[in-house]
C-alpha cells in the first residue's frame, strides 16, 4: 500500500500541491489526471523525493519514507521512470540498462572478487540487460550510443530502466509524449503487462483521455494542487468538476468527489 498523507508543497505564495491525501493499493492503475499546471508532475516528484514536501508524508507498506531522499525510495520499492536528462548519451543502450541491472543486484561487481567471477557476473548482468531491451524493442539498437536515439526509443530507454530496478511502484509521467503512433503501442502494451502483475502498484500521469480510459481502473483529478475528484473512470470522467477543468462547462457549487 502506498499512502499519502496531507501531502503538499508551497513555492513562496503559491501552493503547488495542498494536502493531497490518497491510498494506492497493489493490483491496481492510477491515472492522475488534471489541466496543465494542476500540479500533477509537482505530485510526483513529492512522492519520488525530488521535491522535498512542505507538508504532510508518503509511506510505504507501513514504513515512513518523508525523510529519505530519492535513492533510498527507489531502494524502498517507488520507481520513477528516469528523466531525458538521467540518461549515458555517450555511453551505448546497452550500457545505459546494464548499469541499472547492477545497481539493484547483487554479484561480483560489488564484491571485488577474481576476475573470472566478475566476468561471469559481467556476462549475467548483459544477459538480464538484453532481455529487458528486448522489451521495450530496442535490441536491434543496443550498441548505439543513447545520443544517437529518436526522442521515441530514448523513452523506451527510460521504461527498460524503470523495469531494470524492479521496483513495487511504477510510477509512468506522460511515458508515450513525444512518441509517433507506431512507437507508442510498444509502451502501453508494457504498462498492460505490469498492470497484470497484482504485486504492482502503477501510477500514471497522462493528457491522453483515450489511453487513460483503456488502462485505468481509477482517476483521480488534481485541480489547482487540490484533490478535486476520485474514483472510477466512468464516473469521475463525467463529473462536473471534471468537466469544468478540462471543457470550461460551468460547475455546480459542491461536487462529491
Amino acid at each position: 500500500m502506498l499512502e499519502v498523507r496531507d501531502l503538499g508543497i508551497r513555492f513562496g505564495g503559491h501552493t503547488a500541491v495542498d494536502a493531497v491525501s490518497c491510498q494506492f493499493a497493489a493490483g491496481s492503475l492510477t491515472a492522475i489526471v488534471g489541466p496543465n499546471g494542476a500540479g500533477k508532475t509537482t505530485f510526483f516528484n513529492l512522492i519520488s523525493g525530488q521535491l522535498k514536501a512542505s507538508t504532510g508524508s508518503v509511506w510505504l507498506n507501513g514504513q515512513d519514507l518523508s525523510g529519505l531522499g530519492v535513492s533510498a525510495r527507489t531502494h524502498a520499492g517507488l520507481g520513477r521512470a528516469f528523466q531525458l536528462t538521467n540518461l549515458f548519451p555517450n555511453l551505448t543502450v546497452l550500457e545505459n540498462v546494464r548499469l541499472a541491472v547492477q545497481a539493484t543486484q547483487d554479484g561480483a561487481h560489488r564484491r571485488g572478487l577474481n576476475l573470472w567471477s566478475i566476468w561471469s557476473d559481467h556476462h549475467a548482468l548483459s544477459d538480464s540487460a538484453h532481455a529487458l531491451l528486448h522489451e521495450v524493442s530496442l535490441q536491434d539498437k543496443a550498441d548505439q550510443p543513447v545520443s544517437s536515439l529518436p526522442h521515441g526509443d530514448q523513452r523506451k530507454l527510460e521504461v527498460a530502466l524503470l523495469m531494470a530496478l524492479q521496483p513495487q511502484v511504477y510510477m509512468f509521467d506522460e511515458p508515450t509524449a513525444g512518441m509517433s503512433a507506431d512507437e507508442a503501442p510498444v509502451i502501453l502494451e508494457l504498462i498492460r503487462r505490469l498492470k497484470a502483475d497484482k504485486s504492482k502498484i502503477i501510477l500514471l500521469v497522462e493528457h491522453k483521455m483515450n489511453v487513460v480510459r483503456e488502462l485505468a481502473d481509477r482517476i483521480i483529478v488534481l485541480h489547482n494542487g487540490q484533490l478535486v475528484a476520485d474514483g472510477e473512470p466512468t464516473e469521475v470522467m463525467a463529473s462536473p468538476i471534471v468537466q469544468e477543468a478540462y471543457l470550461g462547462r460551468s460547475q455546480p457549487s459542491q461536487v462529491a468527489a
